[in-house]
């Protein structure tokens, strides 16, 4: 690259780090059943506020809240997302990154979200696979690891129902069958649907799991945008939550105006279906609190027109004032742009009061917001099947005192002893979460 122009990206580099606004409020505001909204505060240029991805020093682990402590269960993998765990105890955990998406953001914006997942610890070529991981003596430390499926494309979701084990690639979803205490499979998947992909993919991830009855999956689809910007029609079947009938192949949108739900589980008392969302940037570190919510079937929740409820987003052209009357409020605030992306609710867990009944949420992190905002396992106490109360950390620390990340926590669940895995896409570990031993 000309030196010249090398100076000029590192000096607009600086300016971008120092422009965008501060928050005025705390993360606290944004958070619970009904979190403060104020105006929205769109800047030139978007705050950006990068947590650079620095890994963990040797020795060094996260704060476990009282009562818990926390371990490695394993380490030394490549960029772990999502986890699940199979009947047997075996932990399945997807080694993924984002695909090629070269018409994701071009231009500026494009440059600036490069930088942003260069220094928060992404952007690198995915592993594409599923590794399994064995702790057969029970002293909660993987001893064994296999290579579980390979040559996969972007996967993320993981779900078995019966001996039939359903993967979400990027663009599809898979089916292969699975023999209780295989620690690999070689067979070729078999395609159910395929998913929205293409050049732009800008949220990628896509999540998978079953309906209690095995009959039925539910599978999330992102946004391919922020706000819409790429037109609605790049938008089609995204932002939304689909059903689908693995027999038939049928499928159909179950929930819709979900910007970027991630995680997916079954509240354990009333068995509705909950998500965890990422709602949208660039108006304001105050905006927007991401969310977790009970998902009603036909239900719309804004995305694009306007968040919140019926908050309208002035940005989205043309609006939709009809749609916009519809849009349903969600349930819970979990912060403003705290990248909620993992849930699992406490069922069966061994952790201590007030760990008891709620749900676990895995918080990534911000880029958007000043001062920074997630980098933690949070978790939501319920009552009756619902929030009730405020929320409780149950992992910090994963930022150093320079405000580099240490760690990123991404996916959740409990395992089959009921300690709390935590997959860390900066720190390539999982971490478990028990009790203190009396």
């Amino acid at each position: 690259m000309h030196i010249t122009r090398l100076a000029a990206l590192i000096s607009l580099s600086a300016a971008l780090a120092a422009c965008g606004e501060t928050s005025s409020l705390q993360v606290s505001d944004g958070t619970g059943p009904r979190p403060e909204l104020p105006p929205p505060n769109k800047t030139l240029l978007p705050t950006v506020n990068i947590a650079p991805a620095v890994g963990w020093p040797e020795g060094a682990k996260p704060v476990a809240a009282p009562g818990t402590q926390v371990a490695v269960f394993a380490r030394e993998l490549h960029h772990p997302r999502w986890l699940y765990v199979l009947p047997n105890g075996d932990v399945l955990v997807a080694e993924t990154d984002a695909p090629p998406k070269p018409d994701d953001s071009k231009g500026i914006k494009g440059w600036i979200a490069k930088k942003v997942m260069s220094r928060a610890g992404s952007g690198v070529p995915s592993p594409n696979r599923i590794t399994l991981l064995r702790d057969k003596d029970g002293d909660g430390v993987a001893e064994t690891r296999s290579m579980f499926l390979s040559n996969l494309n972007s996967p993320f979701g993981m779900v078995l129902v019966g001996d039939d084990l359903y993967v979400a690639d990027t663009d599809q979803l898979l089916h292969f069958k699975y023999a209780q205490g295989a620690s690999s499979i070689t067979t070729p998947g078999d395609k159910i649907v395929d998913l929205p992909g293409g050049t732009i993919n800008h949220h990628w991830t896509k999540n998978v799991i079953a309906s209690q009855d095995g009959k039925k999956l539910y599978v999330t689809v992102g946004s391919n945008s922020n706000v819409a910007e790429n037109g609605l029609e790049a938008e089609k079947g995204r932002a939304a939550i689909w059903e689908v009938d693995p027999l038939t192949h049928q499928q159909r949108i179950f929930a819709s105006g979900l910007r970027n739900p991630n995680g997916l589980a079954w509240e354990p008392r009333t068995g509705a279906l909950w998500t965890a969302v990422n709602e949208r940037d660039e108006i304001g570190s105050d905006l927007v609190p991401d969310y977790i919510t009970s998902v009603k079937d036909g239900a719309f929740y804004g995305w694009p027109f306007s968040y919140y409820g019926q908050h309208v987003d002035e940005r989205v052209s043309p609006p939709n004032p009809e749609l916009v009357a519809k849009a349903i409020a969600p349930d819970y605030a979990v912060g403003p742009h705290t990248a909620s992306l993992g849930l699992a609710f406490a069922e069966a867990n061994a952790l201590p009061a007030p760990f008891t009944d709620g749900a676990f949420i895995g918080q990534h992190g911000s880029w958007n917001r000043k001062p920074h905002s997630g980098y933690k396992v949070l978790f939501v106490p319920f009552a009756d099947g619902k929030p009730s109360g405020s929320p409780v950390d149950l992992l910090t620390g994963f930022l150093d005192k320079d405000e580099n990340a240490m760690g990123r926590p991404v996916g959740v669940v409990v395992d089959h002893r009921g300690g709390v895995l935590v997959a860390d896409d900066v720190g390539n570990r999982i971490w478990r979460v028990t009790a203190v031993k009396q």
